[in-house]
Parts: structure tokens; sequence; C-alpha cells
């Protein structure tokens, strides 16, 4: 019986995750129809802050890309690093040599004001802004020339206090980094869509945030969010209390991912997984029907013998389930215009990633920049101790 009922359980959360494939499909498509050309009536100057971490790969194309924009107004960028040893600057070198025309700034400063180190690297970048706009992108963001002037444009619209943008999973090379874009493409992206299209998603990302100084001064600055792992979400949520909104525009980003083994994949997955469950503890318990395919699987182990639900069924639930997560996956790349990820890895992919929703039920810690960190409560950390690697 307990065979028979596990068998049950697993086949109708299997069937609401395909609904789930199905319904996000329809929603991707209409979210990114409300694309249209960024207007121009007015481009004040931007200064964009580019907090650094390390030599990732691909950090010249993705720097070079915030300089190619299609934005007749000053823009200034700000470079920032805490550890003057740091390979990144190797890199800014080149890229200052290579677009010798812009109007660049270095910050190299290792002053720590929380724990979380991208906020305190923003601090430290804060005195060199000149605009009255600031957008806030992750290194690791690569974005197209017409960028710049969406995200000022919506920002400029009334009640809106940030800009953030949905990226996309680009793999630099390898195995473990087409696994995570993968993640991002045929997880992530979908599951914000839908989120958004319900009115169930308030989110705030790291690939852009896009505010007016005065904004920021109001929610008391980055320093507010100092210890906070996710800083993005916090700036958002405060502004929000504020009475603004957040404005998405209906674009991706690029989001390079570099990840080299599979231990580093795990980390950063598991980390972003703790970090989501420990914000919205009951949505991210409510994502377990986004899992269709594993609960598939689930069922046709617990109900294989034939007076249970059979073989057949089992096996049809699970190719029902990888066919919705494929034509999901292709139908979000045409609407984002989006080259095709590796559809052979879709099976594997969905087992991790469920494997990952599963570990962030058994802990509270997470790995971040060689350093150990424990959530207390809605993404605050505290330190819990260095890691072996850096």
């Amino acid at each position: 019986m307990i065979l028979y009922w596990s068998s049950i359980i697993a086949e109708v959360v299997c069937v609401v995750g395909c609904g789930y494939l199905v319904g996000a499909t329809f929603l991707a498509d209409r979210f990114a129809c409300k694309a249209s050309s960024p207007r121009r009536a007015s481009m004040p100057g931007v200064t964009i802050l580019k907090p650094l971490h390390r030599a990732e790969l691909g950090l010249l194309e993705n720097l070079a890309s915030f300089c190619a924009q299609n934005y007749p107004g000053p823009v200034q960028i700000v470079l920032g690093v805490q550890d003057p040893e740091d390979d990144a600057l190797a890199v800014v070198e080149r890229f200052r040599a290579e677009h010798a025309a812009g109007q660049f700034d270095l910050v190299i400063d290792a002053t720590m004001h929380g724990l979380n180190r991208k906020v305190s690297n923003l601090i430290n970048m804060w005195r060199r802004v000149d605009h009255d706009i600031v957008v806030v992108a992750d290194s690791d963001m690569r974005v197209d020339p017409d960028y710049l002037s969406r995200v000022v444009t919506a920002l400029e619209q009334r009640g809106v206090g940030a800009v953030t943008c949905l990226y996309h999973g680009i793999a630099a090379t390898g195995l473990w980094a087409r696994l995570a874009a993968l993640g991002i493409n045929a997880h992530f992206l979908p599951s914000v869509v839908v989120g958004l299209g319900l009115g169930l998603a308030q989110p705030c990302f790291g690939s852009t945030i896009a505010f007016k100084r005065k904004a920021l001064a109001e929610i008391g600055g980055f320093i507010s969010v100092a210890n906070c792992l996710a800083d993005d979400y916090a700036i958002g949520a405060a502004l929000r209390a504020r009475g603004y909104k957040i404005s998405i525009p209906p674009i991706t980003i690029g989001h390079m991912s570099g990840e080299m083994s599979a231990q580093e994949l795990w980390q950063h997955e598991v980390r972003w997984a703790r970090t989501i469950r420990s914000i919205d503890p009951v949505g991210y318990a409510g994502s377990i029907v986004t899992h269709a395919f594993p609960w598939a699987l689930i069922a046709a182990l617990a109900g294989i013998a034939p007076e249970y639900l059979g073989p057949a069924t089992a096996i049809g639930t699970s190719i029902a389930s990888l066919g919705c997560r494929l034509v999901l996956l292709r139908r979000v790349e045409r609407a984002f215009g989006l080259p095709p990820q590796s559809y052979c890895l879709v099976p594997l992919r969905d087992l991790l990633s469920f494997a990952v929703f599963a570990s962030a039920f058994f802990g509270r810690s997470a790995t971040w920049k060689g350093r150990r960190y424990r959530f207390v409560s809605d993404g605050i950390l505290v330190f819990a101790g260095s890691s072996s690697k850096p």
C-alpha cells in the first residue's frame, strides 16, 4: 500500500507539473510579445557599476558589451575590485586599453562594510559615481547594443523606482557550463515568466538593477543590504515598500556560465536554492510541481508492479513530461531569440535540478567566493568559516 500511494502521489504531481510546463509555454510567448523598440525622448547620463572578483571566463567580452551601446547620452563605467592582487585587474587593463575613448574609473579598496563582499565593493565604488542614474550589473552579464536605451526608458516611466532584467544562459565551455546554461533557460527563465504572468513573483536580479540615486538613498543605500546574500532581492523589496514599482522589460540579457566542475556547479546552484528558500519558503516548496520528469521516474519506481500503475503508464508519463519540457525550452528560445541548447542534456538537467531543489531542505549553509556562510532568515548571512578553495 505504501508503494501504491507513493506511485499515485508522484503521478499526480507529475501530471500537475506537465500542466505547469504547458502553461509556461504560453506565458513565455505572451511575455516576449511585449517587446518594443526603445524610445529616446530623454537620454541622461548613466553610471554603470561593475563589481569584479577574479578573471572569470568571458570577462573581457562581457565588459566590452557594455561599451558597445547605442546610447547617445554620457556613460561612465566604474570597475571595482577589493584585492590589489586580483587577476581581474589584468583584464581591466586590457579592457581600458581597447576602449580608450570611454569614461572609466577603477576602484581598488579592500574595506569591508558587512558580510556581503559584493555589496562592500559597491559601497567602495559609490564615491566615484558621477551621474544620477546608476546601473548595477554583475560581471558575468553580456548585453545587446539596445540594452541601456531600454533600461533607461523603462526607468523613466511614472512610479518606477528600479529596473531589473531577466537573463538567459550562455555556456562558456564544457559539460558543466552547458548544464548551468540549460538550467537557466529551461528552468529559471520559465519559472520567472510564470510568476510574473500570474502575479506571484516580485523579482529583482543582480543581472541589472537600475535606479536613481534618490531612490537608493531613501532605502538607506547599499549599506542597508550589506549582510544579505540576496542583496538584489532585498533592494527590490525595500523599494517596493517605499511605494515604487520595479519594471522588467520584456527582454533577456546573457549570463555567462563558466562552471568548470561538478562541485562548482553544485555549490553555485545549491547556494541560490537555499537563498530562495530562506526568502520565500512557501513559494519555494510550491515549486515542487515544476519537476515533472523526476516525479514521473519516482512514480515508475514506486509503481512498477503491474497491480499498481504498471510500467506502460510510468513510461508514458516520463516521455510526456520530457516532451513538455523540450517544447517549453524550444518556445523560450524562439520567443527571446536564443540559440538552441543541448537538448540531449535535458533529462540529466531535470534530475540535477530536482536534486538541487531537494538539497535546500537539508541545510542552511552555502559556499560563496571561497567562504562558508549560514542563513539566519530572509537571506541574511552569518559567517561560518573559510572554504578550502579560493
